[in-house]
């Protein structure tokens, strides 16, 4: 096998050109293969096989620098960088990353797993090589979905003044998560129908360099407007009239031109965006077909193409069929999305409402300036999004919905540990900084009931409130304990003697472990589910404190700024001189694996809990 002869960086650049064209197709089969397995991101992957080949073939690694935007489509880059043996255990405690990870390999550049990233960085690397006086090349890679984001215009109309030579690729698949929206993938499709474009351009250049004297003059005064014969071609030509070189669309399944291009455009002295077209799962028709469900899949039959466990309904499943309850019965509701339509399970509601619903793209601080808009004309706005994705909009939140006691319900997906995706995925701080906000109130359901009863009565609500629940399979126990929900009141379970466990949303499943761990060694703990991260139920912590003498405090968010500091706070000025114990997400950036294990190895998992009761009250 070719792929045999890759085990480091610039291995590549020893095949025969006929190797390199295998490589790709057995990189292909590997991925599917080893993905079937561990699960991972597979559409974003197979699509980019002969691109990274193609950017491998012209950089020496590490010396030059390759950033991938989001970077769930770097797998084959880490592949021609010698880590193919590390994809038995990817994503996968104490395996390798599903991202680049700039620990892992100096060939990755920078850490990435959010979007929108990798041309602000790229620019970053180009000055600092500049004022070293270095030379090596620096390529940004951004997909057509991350172009939606605002920071990759902020970062190009900053690039647009650069006279030294910086490399952008923009992988156009016409797919972020979900479908690309907006005007931004309508240029871009605009400009798929013109591929006659560059050739038509070179065409009439050199019949101008043909004209005798005037010739180059006509040609350099065509270079100098902005309405040349590119608006004539292709409308909205935005690139080159931000001043920055576009060379496209190019064949992204193509080696040999990209190859070509990538070599030219990386002697231009300037920005150059070089625009290649790709489909995100080729190779694999079930990822072709399906790219969505294929983003970020766990294993799966390759022959079927289907999921190994079909599973039980997740959170995001029992979000999706409230919300397209809630929309049949209340015409104000309107739902929006941050290009996670499937994801964050509004496809449902999409298809029912479409003149309710709004993807905005991957722009999450519009999204939420856009809902605060819609609140102050009378319309209940719920803008469904992951965790670690809506800390990019925190002074929207701040600014435009709290400050205005507007109201906008903020349903928070992958909150808490969210598993193999890891660091840059985990919903470790939503509770600290939506907490610390004026009006916002923040809650967490402690199963799949809660849920439901929690997203009617956030529409119900006149104001800014979140509701947080975790990746995975929904707890479905204790349904029978469904008391109405009240305003930052907690819901006690059960009423035991010396010690509380006061767990909020996914946390109250190992609380209830705990507990049956306990009553086996003869103790009757008192279960409360604490229902509101904000506000704290005060008066339930301060009376439960004269009848426990040890209070444990149970969350999937860091301890500063989470429940349990808070609770620390109020027992203190109510002189408690019990045993206080928090059990929270540490003040670090977890790594990937499986919950249970992150839990096993952090202390949040039951046994660990009930070691540190027992060692606290000395039973």
């Amino acid at each position: 096998m070719v792929l045999d002869k890759i085990n480091q960086p610039n291995d590549i650049k020893k095949l025969e050109p006929e190797e390199v064209i295998q490589l790709s197709d057995e990189i292909r089969e590997f991925l599917i293969d080893k993905l079937s397995k561990t699960g991972g991101h597979i559409a974003s992957n197979l699509g980019v096989v002969e691109l990274t080949i193609a950017l491998h073939l012209i950089c020496d690694l590490p010396k030059d620098k390759i950033i991938w935007d989001v970077g769930h489509q770097s797998y084959t880059h880490k592949i021609l960088t010698g880590r193919k043996d590390g994809f038995d255990n990817l994503r996968q405690f104490g395996g390798m990353s599903g991202f680049p990870k700039r620990a892992e390999s100096d060939c990755d550049v920078f850490d990435t797993g959010h979007s929108t990233t990798s041309i602000s960085a790229g620019l970053g690397m180009v000055w600092a090589r500049e004022m070293r006086g270095e030379d090596y090349k620096v390529i940004s890679v951004i997909g057509d979905g991350s172009m939606t984001g605002g920071m990759s215009f902020e970062a190009l109309n900053n690039a647009s003044e650069l006279k030294k030579n910086f490399v952008i690729v923009l992988n156009d698949n016409e797919m972020s998560i979900s479908k690309n929206v907006g005007g931004v993938s309508e240029h871009l499709s605009k400009m798929r129908t013109s591929d006659n474009y560059m050739g038509l351009k070179e065409d009439v250049m050199h019949s101008l360099e043909k004209i005798p004297v005037y010739g180059d003059k006509i040609i350099t005064q065509i270079q100098k407007t902005k309405s040349g014969i590119k608006s004539l071609v292709i409308p909205g030509m935005m690139y080159e009239e931000m001043g920055i070189m576009y060379i496209g669309p190019i064949d992204g399944h193509d080696i040999n031109a990209m190859v070509k291009v990538f070599q030219e455009a990386s002697r231009y002295q300037g920005p150059v965006i070089v625009h290649v077209r790709t489909k995100k799962g080729k190779g694999f028709v079930p990822a072709e077909r399906h790219p969505s469900r294929f983003h970020g899949a766990g294993p799966f039959d390759v022959e079927k193409g289907l999921p190994l466990k079909s599973g039980k309904a997740s959170y995001t499943n029992i979000f999706s069929t409230v919300m397209r309850k809630m929309g049949d019965r209340d015409r104000d509701i309107v739902a929006i999305t941050a290009a996670m339509s499937d994801g964050v399970g509004l496809k449902r509601f999409s298809n029912m409402f479409p003149d309710r619903f709004f993807d905005v793209g991957i722009a999450e601080q519009h999204a939420v300036t856009f809902a605060a808009g819609l609140a102050t004309q009378g319309f209940k706005p719920i803008f469904a999004v992951y965790s670690s994705f809506l800390q990019r909009a925190y002074d929207q939140i701040m600014h435009d919905v709290c400050m205005q006691n507007l109201h906008v319900v903020f349903a928070i997906d992958r909150a808490g540990l969210v598993g193999a995706d890891g660091m840059t995925h985990h919903g470790a701080f939503d509770i600290s900084y939506l907490s610390q906000m004026p009006n916002m109130v923040v809650m967490a359901p402690k199963n799949k009931w809660e849920l439901s009863d929690m997203v009617k009565f956030a529409f119900n609500y006149d104001g800014p409130i979140a509701i947080r629940y975790p990746r995975g399979e929904a707890f479905s126990k204790y349904k029978e304990f469904r008391a109405p929900i009240e305003l930052g009141k907690s819901e006690e379970i059960f009423e035991g003697d010396d010690v509380l466990l006061y767990a909020l949303g996914s946390m109250y499943k190992n609380a209830i472990e705990v507990a049956k761990l306990m009553r086996k060694d003869g103790k009757q703990p008192t279960v409360c589910n604490a229902r509101f991260a904000k506000p704290l139920d005060e008066e339930y912590i301060v009376n439960a404190s004269k009848k426990h003498k040890c209070i444990v405090t149970l969350e999937d968010n860091v301890y500063t700024g989470g429940i349990g500091e808070r609770i620390n706070n109020i027992l203190y000025r109510h002189g408690y001189e019990g045993e206080i114990i928090n059990i929270s997400l540490p003040d670090e950036f977890v790594e990937h694996g499986s919950v249970e294990k992150l839990q096993e190895s952090l202390g949040m998992d039951p046994k660990s809990i009930y070691d540190k009761i027992k060692k606290s009250i000395g039973a």
